[in-house]
């Protein structure tokens, strides 16, 4: 993976597939067998994908690069999200996972997620919430991700820093530190002005399916007080909050991971 993201258990078990999406590389991950379940990862790929691991006993499990991260190739006429939703679009159609869905958003994936079950809600079976970032809520706001010192975001993203320091290199070198910026350069062709959607307010209530909100209890990015607000909008939406884990809640508790396999069953 670019910038070395990622780790090595999980790269020995999925699969990687090469794909060009309206002219773009996309670099799609699979592994598992059964119902199709997709991931859309968030604003950054560095910690890799080990928590996804038990879904594959279940599930066939696709986990695309955004354009922008991972081994993706760059897009930089993206300008809002209603263009991710495009790409992914095409992207199943190329894959033929068209009806049946589950897909599972995590922050910025969780935003992308929302918006494409809005628009395309009969493709889904069942859809889960993992943080979701892009809704304004004046009571509990977000945190400006672009104005957190560098060395203080692993901080913000867990409770507990030993899950991800065997993926924070002591001594970054240029490749860590590109892949960085280039994550973060995508993310602030989209949301530098725009940090929140009016469109979510406004339509999530077109998602009819059955939804999952999951959320860790110490999150400094996208505090778990946010999913009341998400909740009222989606009708019959489902909250699990886990305790003692903050923005990676799938990386720093399995229970949350198994919560989200059960509740797609």
């Amino acid at each position: 993976m670019a910038g070395k993201a990622g780790n090595t258990d999980a790269n020995s078990v999925f699969k990687h597939e090469t794909l060009t999406v309206n002219g773009i590389k996309t670099v799609v991950m699979t592994a598992g067998q059964g119902d199709p379940l997709v991931f859309f990862h968030g604003g950054g790929v560095f910690s890799g994908f080990d928590f996804a691991l038990p879904w594959t006993e279940r599930y066939k499990v696709y986990i695309p690069f955004h354009p922008g991260f991972g081994d993706s190739g760059d897009d930089p006429e993206i300008a809002d999200m209603h263009d991710y939703v495009l790409h992914y679009l095409e992207l199943f159609d190329q894959l033929k996972l068209e009806r049946g869905l589950r897909l599972v958003g995590f922050s910025m994936g969780g935003w992308m997620a929302a918006e494409f079950a809005m628009e395309h809600r009969r493709r889904l079976h069942k859809l889960v919430l993992v943080a979701p970032a892009g809704l304004r809520v004046k009571e509990y706001p977000g945190t400006d991700l672009f104005r957190i010192p560098p060395e203080q975001v692993p901080a913000y993203l867990v409770h507990d820093l030993k899950v991800i320091e065997r993926y924070l290199p002591k001594e970054p070198d240029a490749d860590f530190l590109t892949a960085r910026y280039r994550e973060m350069t995508t993310i602030a062709r989209f949301a530098w002005e725009h940090p929140y959607s009016q469109r979510l307010a406004r339509w999530l209530h077109r998602i009819n399916v059955p939804t999952l909100m999951v959320w860790g209890e110490q999150d400094r990015l996208v505090p778990h007080q946010q999913s009341a607000s998400w909740a009222k909008l989606i009708a019959g939406a489902q909250v699990q909050t886990f305790k003692n884990a903050g923005h990676l809640v799938l990386d720093e508790k399995p229970e949350a991971v198994k919560a989200v396999a059960d509740f797609l069953a």
